[in-house]
Order: structure tokens, then sequence, then C-alpha cells
């Protein structure tokens, strides 16, 4: 008989009064047995995978997105390399962040708590499922996971693997849930489960995010999709521009943090656009621009409109043309997700400025926009890249998944 809502999210809230009392050495021995789980699995979770990738390749799924479905023995690797970083970082769970007595003598804390139970609704990138797990984990939540119907195996395989492991450890294995119906009428379900979940937080395309901001009664912490620009300004190194916008496009096209925009400026793009081009092509990149740029190659698509903003997720690059560092950051805000983006410059002020003026979760220097991650952060993993300015902005590690809470003492004090 399948599990419902509401036992998932009664199951949640047991497994959450054990969690948020663990000690750092017990979870960190969780995370490290969980990972040996995933090593050891690894070809019950690779089978289970391969069942997800000819699926969505028979239903023709775009290249970049079976890219973010697939798992591979390194991919695997790395995920349980993840949560052995997550088991080597400071816990912040009971830190104290202040504590200061007062005129009548009460002595005032805060202190750094949990979450509680935390929903995370996402798309197809079954890679999610160890990064959730291991940073609410770590962190005293206990995570509930609704994936897209893409993953599913590869879900459930993941998610069998980190319960079993918290059973060898004595722990309880609601600490994960997955929920295994994909329809969107559950979806909405548990959007609404305010009684049992604490946070919400969606990752996938803006459809998926739009959805869940407007029909949840849970609060949302809100992480957005990623147009993210690279403007290449007027003193940049050319060598070192063309390196990392190709990087940037083409390293992993299926991500939030890949180039999809480049902005150059006006000085720059005879040298720099035949250049770049002729080096995309050995990924088959599409450029659309404008027509400054399509005068400088013909090889170059026109732009509408709606490329401006648009996150493709594909081997298309948008080309914005500028007369000054002003309007490449006039057009970056106008068209930016609040994701990423960087600016390849040898001027200083130009650099400050780009990185004072730009709204952005991230913002570079000489540097691919592919960093924005929890992984390279050093965070061993994250639980989204969140782009809105509340409680949390940019990759959220440990700290973004807690709260506070204060403690007083007294000797007695009665107010008058």
């Amino acid at each position: 008989m399948s599990i419902t809502l509401e036992q998932i999210g009664q199951n949640g809230k047991k497994a959450e009064i054990v969690l948020r009392t663990l000690s750092t050495n017990q979870k960190n021995k969780a995370l490290t047995t969980a990972a040996d789980y995933l090593m050891a699995n690894m070809k019950m979770i690779l089978e289970a995978n391969h069942r997800d990738v000819e699926r969505a390749k028979e239903n023709q799924m775009a290249s970049g997105l079976v890219d973010r479905l697939l798992l591979t023995e390194s991919r695997i690797a790395q995920m349980a390399e993840g949560l052995r970083q997550i088991a080597g970082l400071e816990d912040p769970v009971g830190e104290v962040l202040s504590m200061k007595q007062r005129p009548n003598g009460l002595l005032i804390g805060q202190k750094r708590v949990p979450l509680g139970v935390i929903g995370i609704i996402y798309e197809s990138r079954p890679n999610v499922t160890a990064d959730a797990f291991g940073l609410c984990f770590k962190a005293g939540n206990v995570v509930i996971l609704r994936g897209g119907k893409d993953a599913v195996h590869s879900n459930h395989a993941i998610t069998l693997t980190l319960r079993e492991a918290l059973v060898k450890c004595d722990l309880p294995e609601d600490s994960i849930q997955l929920i295994t119906d994909t329809s969107h009428e559950t979806a909405e379900k548990f959007m609404k489960l305010n009684q049992y979940v604490d946070v919400l937080i969606p990752r996938g395309g803006a459809g998926l995010i739009r959805t869940v901001v407007e029909h949840a009664a849970v609060p949302v912490i809100e992480t957005g999709t990623g147009n993210c620009h690279i403007y290449v300004d007027e003193t940049a190194d050319l060598d070192m521009a063309v390196d990392i916008i190709f990087n940037a496009k083409t390293q992993r096209i299926g991500v939030c943090n890949a180039c999809e925009s480049l902005v150059v400026h006006e000085k720059v793009k005879d040298a720099l656009l035949p250049r770049l081009v002729e080096k995309l092509e050995e990924k088959q990149v599409e450029l659309r621009g404008d027509e400054e740029s399509r005068q400088v190659c013909s090889r170059i698509h026109p732009a509408a409109e709606e490329d401006w903003g648009k996150e493709y997720l594909d081997y298309i690059l948008s080309v914005k043309v500028v007369s000054d560092i002003d309007q490449a950051i006039a057009h970056i805000n106008q068209y930016n997700t609040g994701h990423s983006e960087a600016i390849i410059t040898k001027d200083y002020d130009n650099s400050r400025k780009f990185l004072d003026q730009v709204d952005a979760a991230a913002v570079y220097v000489n540097a691919s926009t592919r960093f924005t991650d929890g992984f390279e952060f050093g965070f061993g993993g994250e639980i989204g890249i969140s782009t809105q300015k509340l409680h949390a902005r940019g990759p959220m590690g440990l700290k973004e998944l807690t709260s506070t809470k204060y403690l007083i003492y007294g000797d007695g004090q009665i107010r008058p």
C-alpha cells in the first residue's frame, strides 16, 4: 500500500525530533557511511539511471537536459565525495551567535538551530537527491524530496541507498523520504503541507519555480534560473576571454551557471568575435547576435528580443555589442536572472564598478561562471542557488539551512 503525503509529513516530524539533537559525530558517521553505500550500490544506481536516460532519449529530450539526468561512475563518486566533504565541514547547529546581559539582569543569547523539515521539488538532476540529503542532514533537518518523473528510477535507487545507510547507523530512515508519485496534483498538495513542512525549496526551470512560488502555502526559498552573462571589456585579455567563454558555455550546457549571454565592448568586437566563433564551432555552438555583431561575423544569426533574456540550456549563445561598461551593466541588469555574471577586464576601476553595480548572487572578475556551485565554493555541494534576497542568496550551504532562536537566562525577573 502506498504511503500518503500525510503519513510522509508525520514521519518527517518524528524523525526531526531525533535529528535536532544528534551530535556532530553521529551526523558525520552517517554521512561517511552513506558515501560508502553510494559507492557500494553504484551498479544498482547506474542501472536505474540507464532506464531513465533511455526513456528520456525515446521522448526526444534535449541533449542538455539528458546530460543533467545522466549519472556516470565519476558523477556518483563525486556525489559520495560531496557527502564526505560535508562530514568534514564545521557543524553550524548549536553555534551561539551572541550573548548579552540586559540592565535588568536577563542574559539574552541567540543560537543557530535547524530549520526542521525541508521539502525540495526538483527536476531531472538525480545528484540533487544525495546533495540535498547530505546538507539537510548535517544541518539537523529532515528532507522530503519530490523529484521529476524523468529521474524517478534514479532518485528511488539513491534514496533507498541513503536510507539503508541511516538504518546501519541506527538513525531514522525517514530523515530522507521520496515522494514517488510525480503527478502535478500530488506536487500541489505537497506545496500546501505546511502543518509538517517548514520550508520548500524548488530546483529546476522557470516554470517549476513559478508554479511553486504561486501555489505554495509553505514558505519558499526561491532558486532561480540562470541567464548568465560574460562581459568582455575593452581592456580584456582576449586569449583569456575566449578560454573563459568557451568553458562557461560548453563545459556543461544543461546547468544554471552556464553562460547563456555574451556582451562585448565595441572596441574589441572585431578582434574577438571571429576567433570566438571559430572556437565555439568546435562544439557547434550557434550564436545569435545584434546587428553590430553580425556585421563583424556573418556566421552569427540574428537575435530576437526574447534571446536577451533566455536560458537556453543548449549550444546557443546570444551576443550583444555595447559602447561602454555602463551600457553593459544596464543590459545585464535588465535581462539577467540574478544568478551569475562575469567581466573580463584588466581595468581595476571597471572591475570594481561591475562588482558593485551588477545585481546578481555571484559576480566574477576574470573567471568562468561555472564556479557558482556549492562543491566549488567548499560547501560540499549546495541545496540550490538562491536568486532571491531573503533569507539566503547564492549557493546555499549548511548555514543557510539553519535558523536561530533566542535563549534567555533569568533569576526571577518579572516585567513591571
